[in-house]
């Protein structure tokens, strides 16, 4: 199905560019302009935060009255917190998002009272989606990308119509709430059930199994979110597209690094209970005042784009708590984007790779250590199983999800061929340096790479454009680069 879509867009692509050579205008500015209101794609992503926002919620209720009805205050108590903490959040958020406030809509507020915002909003986005196409509407603004193919770039222009702005206002808002789930609900609550299991001796519940499985889907649908927002951000000015192998990739990436963490998190727990509080509270405050720190050291002033009708505190209070998210994804996983509380959008657009290296490079260390000191203070319960195995098999569970995340930027990433190096030649400079003087004379007489997929490199900043001339056409043989997007989210 994802090939045919595919082939379906090359043709239309075509039939697009014979019309732009048609128009003198359009090739005189080198802008391709497309006209297409009938392709309005469906908004599976809304559906997809729905259901798993829906089946959380309900798979924590039915455990917390299991819990109740066994006389466990605690496990009901911490169960119950990380169901309705989210969920007001995202109320929260929708509300902010769609600004209900300053309406007469005394149904939908009802609905966020009662924790059913996702789902009305969902019924609404699918109401716009099935209602378009029946009569033909103006467009409300244009959208102007450069579309990749092949290695070149091509200037592109799309009207986009109302019902377009619509859903992708919807998208935007349920890819936020995907994340507010995912790491301010989801991986507090995996970390609690896996940490009761393992205090109850691995009796497996089915709803308490049921949770865990729902959970990790949404850490790991939500870590996804953050690495296509993270692309879209930084590469505004490109109109791109991941394929499926690239999902495929960030899938397992992201599901072997949030599984190996959580895990190593709650094995460290059962043997030093109170030592974990003290370890994710330093995690928590290092990231939560890092943006803050370089925000002072910059001597920069808040933004002033949050919105136009709050106040200083205000801006201040809305800024702490995206810090929070922030950091609260960072203890879990790389969040792919740097914050910057002096820019108007509050991240910074360039790619910092050594920040990369210095994230997977400490929280490498620190799940070793984690893992180490369990396996020292360990319980008796523990002697039924193999500790040295099971310590090894999580941090090459961790070492391959750094792996399939070195393969993502290797091969995956669609805008690989905007990179100035790939993998070989930053591997090949490091030796070099440790061969000293010899390797010092050869330094700029460096071999061409044998990949034609360029990637990550320790580089001060990120180009944002085309490389010359000579980059612009890939070598024979090489994949061809993918080039639209399915999603209409910037275009608003």
């Amino acid at each position: 199905m994802h090939e045919v879509a595919v082939e379906e867009h090359e043709r239309e692509i075509s039939a697009l560019e014979l019309q732009a050579e048609r128009s003198p205008a359009a090739a005189a500015r080198g802008v391709l302009l497309v006209v297409n209101h009938s392709r309005v794609h469906a908004p599976l992503s809304v559906v997809l935060a729905t259901v798993l926002y829906c089946a959380e919620f309900v798979c924590a209720a039915v455990l917390s009255c299991m819990y109740h009805q066994t006389g466990d205050v605690i496990w009901t108590g911490f169960t119950v917190t990380f169901m309705l903490l989210p969920a007001v959040l995202i109320q929260l958020t929708l509300t902010f998002i769609h600004r209900d406030l300053g309406r007469d809509r005394p149904l939908v507020l009802l609905m966020h009272l009662l924790l059913l915002g996702p789902v009305v909003r969902c019924f609404q986005a699918l109401f716009v989606y099935f209602k378009s196409g029946k009569e033909e509407e103006p467009y409300v603004t244009i959208s102007r990308k450069i579309n990749l193919t092949k290695g070149q770039g091509m200037p592109m222009e799309w009207e986009i119509g109302q019902t377009e702005r619509t859903l992708a206002t919807h998208r935007n808002a349920f890819k936020r709430t995907a994340v507010i789930q995912a790491f301010l609900g989801s991986t507090p609550q995996l970390t609690l059930q896996l940490y009761a299991t393992i205090q109850e001796k691995y009796f497996f519940m089915p709803s308490r199994l049921a949770l865990m499985m729902i959970t990790l889907i949404s850490i790991t649908y939500g870590a996804l979110v953050c690495s296509v927002l993270a692309i879209q951000i930084r590469y505004d000015d490109y109109k791109v597209r991941l394929r499926f192998k690239a999902y495929l990739c960030m899938i397992v990436w992201r599901g072997l690094e949030i599984a190996t963490r959580v895990t190593a998190l709650v094995f460290f727990s059962t043997a030093l209970t109170h030592w974990v509080i003290l370890v994710g509270m330093a995690n928590l405050l290092f990231f939560f005042f890092l943006p803050w720190a370089e925000f002072w050291a910059k001597k920069g002033s808040l933004t002033e784009n949050v919105e136009k009708n709050f106040s200083k505190v205000g801006t201040t209070v809305v800024l702490c708590m995206f810090t929070l998210l922030y950091a609260c994804i960072n203890v879990f996983c790389w969040s792919a984007v740097q914050l910057d509380l002096s820019h108007r959008e509050l991240i910074e657009r360039k790619q910092r790779w050594d920040r990369l290296a210095l994230y997977y490079f400490g929280r490498f260390l620190e799940n070793f250590l984690l893992i180490t000191l369990w396996y020292f203070y360990k319980s008796d319960f523990y002697e039924y199983v193999c500790a040295p195995l099971l310590a090894v098999q999580l941090l090459i569970c961790y070492s391959l999800a750094v792996l399939f995340m070195l393969l993502f930027y290797q091969f995956c990433h669609p805008c690989r061929r905007l990179f100035k190096h790939n993998i070989h030649d930053c591997l090949h400079c490091i030796c070099c340096r440790r061969g000293g003087s010899r390797a010092t004379g050869r330094r700029g007489k460096l071999p061409p790479s044998y990949s034609t997929a360029a990637t990550m490199v320790l580089v001060p900043e990120e180009p944002l454009e085309l490389l010359g001339s000579q980059n612009s056409h890939p070598p024979e043989g090489s994949e061809q680069e993918t080039a639209i997007v399915e999603d209409m989210m910037e275009a608003a």
